[in-house]
């Protein structure tokens, strides 16, 4: 799969890129019709703490999906943003079978 990663007012990391990457070859495992993921780290100024955002569009055959959350760290924005795409994947897989 190809992991494309973009930053906006946040410094490049190491560390998160593996992170999502190894999150994201998991999905690949289980949604092999998915061969593209495009990653964007933010941060946004707000008034709680939950101002560091993981944005991920994922492509394959048909409309792309794509999910955003934001929260107090990247890691946890991170892993809710891939719990989210995995709960449409598994809708889409189960469209896909109905055909």
């Amino acid at each position: 799969m190809q992991i494309i990663y973009e930053y906006h007012n946040v410094s490049a990391s190491k560390g998160l890129e593996l992170m999502a990457k190894e999150k994201l070859e998991n999905l690949k495992k289980k949604f092999d019709f998915v061969h593209r993921a495009d990653v964007f780290f933010k941060l946004e100024n707000r008034t709680d703490n939950e101002e560091q955002i993981c944005d991920i569009r994922l492509s394959m055959i048909g409309p792309r999906l794509f999910a955003s959350t934001n929260a107090e760290t990247f890691e946890a924005a991170i892993s809710e943003t891939i719990r989210d795409l995995e709960d449409q994947l598994t809708k889409k897989k189960g469209k896909m079978r109905a055909r």
